[in-house]
C-alpha cells in the first residue's frame, strides 16, 4: 500500500488527485468543528456521551463526533446515503426510472443524479428538523424562538448539502468513492477519542471507581483489544482479496490466415463483490427508528413507550443486531445483482467463442454462473454481517466481566470494516490508474 502511494505520488495527475482529496477532507473536518448557533454544545455532548451505546452513538461515529457537537456537518453524509438507497430501489420498482438508468446513457445518469440530489435535500430537511426537536427536548438551546429554529434547521440542511457536493467532487476529481472517503475520514478521526476512552477506563479501574455510570476497564483487556483489532484487519484483508475462479476455455477460430483463441483463462468472482456498501446502507436503514424518535419529545423520557422503542434499537441490543444482520445480507444480494449479470456475461463469452468447461454456451452457462454467484454472495454477506456484529458480542462479554467501556467499543467492528474496505478499494483504484498509465516503476 505504501509503495503504491509512493508510485502514485510520482505521477503529476495522480498527485493532484491525492492533494485534492486531502484538501476536501480538510474542509470536511473544519466544517465538523464549526458549531451551529443557539446550542449549548458542551451540555449536548454530555447527553450524547451518556447515550453513546444507542443508535445516536453510531450516528456520531459515522459523522466523526460532529453529531454530538451539533456542528454544521452534524448530519454528515447520511441524508445522501438514504437518498441513494431510495432512488436505487425506485429504479428497480418504477419502469420509467429503470429505462432512464439503463437506456438513457450519460444524460440519463445525470437526471438520476439530479433526482438523488433533490431527494437528499428533502431528507436532510426532515432530519434537520428532527434533530432540532431532539436537542430542544434536551433543553440545551439558549433560545427557542422561531428564528433560532429556522437558523438551526437551515444550517444542518446546508451542511448536509455541502457534504453531498463535497463527496461528488472527491469522486470526480479525487481518489476513490466520495461517500466512502468521507465516512473513512469521519471514523478515523475518532481514533484518538477511542484511545483516550480506554486510558480513562483503565485509570478509573485502577482507582477503584467501577460503578455502572463511570467508564472502567481492566488493563488486561487492552492487549486483547489490540490483538483482536489486528486479527480483524487481517481477516478483512484476506476475505477482500478472496475470489472464486471459474475456468473459461476459448475455442480456436481461423480469421484469414491467422488462428485465434484456444487459450484457457478464468473468470474471477470476488467473495465480497459489493465491498463496504451493504454495511453503509444497512446502517442508514437501521438509523430510521432513531430518526423517527427525534420528532417525539417523549422518546427522551425514561419509561415512556417511545423511549422503550428506541432502547430496543440500541446498537448493542439483540433487535438491532438481528435487523442489522438481515439488512447486510439483503443489500449484499441487492448490490451483487446490480454489479454482475450472469446472462450478460454468458452472452459475452458466447460471442467471443468462450465457454465454461462442462456447460453449454447460453442458458446452461448463465444458470451455472447465477448459482455460483448466489452461493458466493451468501458467504460474503455472512462474512460482513458476522464481523460487523462480533464487536457487539465482545462488548457484551466485557460488560459481563465488569467493564463499562465495552459498549463504547461495540461500534468498532463496523468501523474497522469500513476503514479497511475503503483503504483497500482506494489503493486498488490507484493501482488501476497506474496500470493505465503504464507506470514503469509500478510494473517492475
Amino acid at each position: 500500500m505504501i509503495q503504491t502511494l509512493k508510485n502514485a505520488w510520482k505521477v503529476q495527475e495522480l498527485r493532484n488527485k491525492i492533494l485534492f482529496t486531502l484538501f476536501a477532507l480538510l474542509i470536511f473536518r473544519l466544517g465538523s468543528a464549526i458549531p451551529v448557533p443557539f446550542i449549548n454544545t458542551g451540555l449536548l455532548a454530555e447527553y450524547m456521551e451518556a447515550n453513546s451505546a444507542s443508535i445516536f452513538g453510531l450516528l456520531n461515529v459515522m459523522s466523526g463526533d460532529a453529531f454530538a457537537q451539533a456542528t454544521v456537518f452534524a448530519l454528515s453524509i447520511q441524508p445522501y446515503i438514504n437518498s441513494s438507497i431510495i432512488i436505487q430501489l425506485l429504479t428497480i420498482a418504477i419502469p420509467a426510472l429503470e429505462r432512464l438508468a439503463k437506456e438513457g446513457g450519460e444524460e440519463g445518469k445525470k437526471k438520476i443524479a439530479a433526482i438523488t440530489r433533490y431527494t437528499t435535500l428533502g431528507i436532510a430537511l426532515i432530519q434537520a428538523f428532527g434533530y432540532y426537536t431532539l436537542i430542544k427536548s434536551y433543553g440545551v438551546l439558549s433560545t427557542t424562538n422561531v428564528w433560532a429554529a429556522f437558523v438551526i434547521v437551515v444550517a444542518f440542511t446546508a451542511g448536509a448539502a455541502f457534504v453531498m457536493w463535497l463527496g461528488e467532487q472527491i469522486t470526480e476529481f479525487g481518489i476513490g468513492n466520495g461517500i466512502s472517503i468521507i465516512l473513512f475520514a469521519g471514523i478515523l478521526s475518532r481514533g484518538p477519542s477511542m484511545v483516550s476512552t480506554m486510558i480513562a477506563g483503565v485509570s478509573n479501574w485502577a482507582a477503584g471507581n467501577t460503578s455502572e455510570n463511570v467508564l472502567s476497564m481492566h488493563p488486561a483487556f487492552i492487549p486483547l483489544i489490540v490483538i483482536g483489532m489486528l486479527a480483524l484487519v487481517l481477516f478483512v484483508v484476506f476475505v477482500s482479496d478472496a475470489e472464486r475462479r471459474i475456468p473459461v476455455q476459448y475455442a480456436k477460430r481461423v480469421v484469414g490466415r491467422k488462428m485465434y483463441g484456444g487459450q484457457s483463462t478464468h473468470l474471477p468472482i470476488k467473495v465480497n463483490m459489493s465491498g463496504v456498501m451493504p454495511i453503509i446502507f444497512a446502517q442508514a436503514i437501521a438509523s430510521i427508528p432513531a430518526t423517527i424518535g427525534m420528532f417525539v419529545p417523549s422518546a427522551q423520557v425514561e419509561g415512556s413507550g417511545w423511549y422503550n422503542f428506541l432502547k430496543a434499537f440500541d446498537s448493542t441490543g439483540w433487535i438491532y443486531s438481528i435487523v442489522y444482520f438481515l439488512l447486510i445480507v439483503l443489500f449484499s444480494y441487492f448490490y451483487n445483482t446490480i454489479q454482475f449479470n450472469p446472462i450478460e456475461v454468458s452472452n459475452n463469452l458466447k460471442k467471443n467463442g468462450g465457454f465454461v468447461p462442462g456447460f453449454r454456451p447460453g442458458k446452461p452457462t448463465s444458470d451455472f454462473l447465477a448459482k455460483v454467484i448466489s452461493r458466493i454472495t451468501m458467504i460474503g454477506a455472512l462474512y460482513l454481517a458476522v464481523v460487523a456484529l462480533l464487536p457487539a458480542i465482545t462488548g457484551g462479554i466485557m460488560h459481563a466481566c465488569g467493564s463499562t467501556v465495552g459498549s463504547r467499543l461495540a461500534i468498532g467492528g463496523t468501523s474497522v470494516i469500513i476503514v479497511v474496505g475503503v483503504a483497500l478499494e482506494t489503493v486498488k483504484q490507484l493501482e488501476a490508474q497506474l496500470m493505465m498509465r503504464h507506470y514503469k516503476g509500478f510494473l517492475e
